[in-house]
């Protein structure tokens, strides 16, 4: 972790946070996070890419960590992050990327990569697969207490985080989203509740992990991440007429990730429909793999990822 070094670039108004390691002359590779996740989300991923001959850019979204928030929250979008994207690489005089992504981190990289295919040399994702841009059915079949329907609200998310510290919430998150199941609150249940304060961290998250992940949610707050993508999921338009990624792209999924319980998903990936909007995609399996398997299994993430980025080189 000494080797990481940490930056600020100023693009469209904004500075974003950037941690780096790796030869400036080597192959890009750069890692979008999801939520509740910062750039920390891929230190194994990006030690071992170093390692392995290529260049490793994590970044804080606009708006995540110690990156600065967006000048209009209202009018922040997923277009936001990609149009901050294509101005990083401009700034660091990168011409072509591969690009890492996960949870929310999946929808900017797979419009940045279809708006600017040439830029990309390959895409790999991590739980979500692609999928054509319309409004999401399972928002309307997943019951009202789903984390998802309820943080698309403004306001009632926001009060059920506003009673914890950015620690607390962090690790609740962690927590819910470790499991097998989709969160889904009872009526009269706010979804920090579902966690009972006894409940223990994942093994493979420590103190030290979540007080870093703490620490950098109480400097950004959770207003911007929930915007986008939770309250941008349905709003946004993004005038892309041909949905389909030809860029070699890898999908690596772990098979007790709960988001494979939401309705279609599983489906959409078993009935080889998903291959027909990413053309030249692989798929790999993680048996145990959580939904957030690159930090559970990097032992096992790590070889997939290095594998993939030698083919394409």
């Amino acid at each position: 972790m000494d080797q990481i070094v940490h930056k600020f670039v100023e693009v469209n108004g904004v500075k974003i946070h950037l941690a780096e390691i790796g030869n400036e002359s080597s192959p890009a590779v750069v890692f979008i996070h999801g939520f509740p996740e910062i750039w920390y989300s891929w230190r194994h991923q990006m030690i071992a890419v170093a390692d392995a001959g290529f260049r490793a850019i994590s970044l804080d979204c606009r708006g995540y960590g110690l990156s600065d928030p967006p000048p209009d929250t209202e009018k922040f979008g997923i277009s936001d992050m990609v149009d901050d994207l294509l101005a990083i690489i401009d700034s660091l005089a990168i011409d072509k990327i591969f690009i890492i992504c996960k949870d929310a981190g999946v929808r900017p990289a797979y419009v940045f990569t279809l708006r600017y295919p040439t830029r990309v040399t390959g895409v790999i994702a991590l739980g979500i697969p692609h999928t054509p841009f319309r409004r999401e059915s399972f928002l309307t079949e997943l019951p009202e207490g789903c984390y998802l329907n309820r943080w698309r609200k403004p306001g009632r998310a926001e009060a059920d985080f506003g009673r914890l510290d950015a620690k607390t919430v962090v690790r609740n998150i962690y927590i819910l989203f470790s499991r097998n199941e989709i969160p889904i609150a009872n009526e009269n249940q706010e979804i920090m509740d579902i966690v009972d304060a006894s409940s223990p961290l994942p093994p493979w998250f420590t103190e030290e992990d979540l007080s870093t992940y703490g620490s950098l949610y109480k400097k950004s707050g959770f207003l911007n991440s929930l915007k986008v993508p939770y309250r941008s999921l349905v709003e946004e338009e993004y005038n892309i007429e041909d949905q389909v990624i030809k860029n070699p792209m890898l999908l690596i999924l772990g098979d007790k990730d709960y988001f494979l319980k939401f309705p279609g998903v599983d489906d959409y990936i078993k009935s080889g429909m998903v291959k027909h909007f990413a053309t030249d995609l692989e798929i790999e399996h993680i048996p145990e793999g959580s939904h957030f398997v690159q930090e559970q299994f990097p032992e096992k993430v790590n070889p997939m990822i290095i594998g993939f980025l030698r083919k394409h080189c």
